[in-house]
């Protein structure tokens, strides 16, 4: 947690990532919500070195498992495979969600004068840290609204090229006075941006819309295609008007 001069509003951005944990049999159980597909690249570690092995998935009954020449510790954790690619307009990799959004911060903090940049854990399997977090930053500093640094998805509403995507909603409601405020604020400073309404989905804003303190909150993030698979693909004018959009709303929200 990086807290700059007076602060008045959160950014969280969740570090963790999907994928699998090591069962019996070679048997695996997902992290989160991963896309599984027979020959996806896994990557980990156990006690015998180091792991690259591939995913498997049964036709019929869609049990996960893995080849591998040797047998993995059971608990490992395993991770797709990086492949970064990069063209003038996208960049694609496995976990952008939350790569970006981490990566977000981190260049807001170049320019960041009055606020709090959280780096929270476990959003993509129930949460935990932001709970904790977000307790004591509203003890100790009295913020009580943030934004949520995170990765959407190219939906039929919400297209890539087009800008960052202000949510109004998705499992979970925020207050729409504020999102009405970010919202005036985006059309003030002419930042290409979209709206999204979803029915599901969630963030780390779970954590804050369940806590006992009065947090406001809203997702403004970059859609994505090739969800939660190797491939997740995002346009760079999309990557360039959130990071737009966040440094004006850091200083006038």
């Amino acid at each position: 947690m990086l807290v700059f001069g007076t602060p008045r509003t959160a950014v969280f951005a969740h570090l963790d990532s999907i994928g699998f944990t090591v069962r019996y049999g070679r048997q695996l159980v997902r992290i989160g919500g991963p896309q599984v597909e027979s020959g996806y690249r896994l990557v980990g570690h156990d006690a015998q070195g180091d792991v690259a092995c591939t995913l498997a998935v049964d036709d019929e009954t869609g049990e996960l498992s893995y080849e591998f020449t040797r047998d993995i510790e059971r608990g490992t954790e395993l991770t797709f495979a990086c492949d970064f690619r990069e063209t003038a307009d996208t960049v694609q990799s496995c976990y952008l969600d939350n790569r970006l959004g981490v990566w977000n911060a981190l260049r807001l903090a170049e320019t960041l004068e009055h606020g709090i940049l959280v780096f929270s854990c476990w959003e993509e399997h129930g949460g935990g840290s932001v709970a904790y977090l977000a307790k004591h930053i509203y003890e100790t500093y009295g913020v009580r609204q943030a934004l949520i640094s995170d990765i959407t998805w190219v939906t039929e509403g919400v297209h890539a090229g087009q800008g960052v995507a202000i949510s109004l909603r998705d499992s979970l409601i925020p207050r729409r006075s504020y999102v009405e405020r970010i919202r005036q604020i985006a059309k003030a400073a002419g930042i290409p941006h979209q709206l999204e309404v979803e029915g599901g989905g969630g963030s780390d804003a779970k954590e804050l819309q369940h806590s006992t303190q009065p947090w406001d909150w809203c997702f403004v993030g970059a859609p994505e295609d090739h969800v939660h698979s190797p491939d997740e693909l995002v346009d760079k004018r999309d990557i360039a008007s959130m990071l737009a959009l966040y440094q004006v709303l850091m200083r006038e929200l």
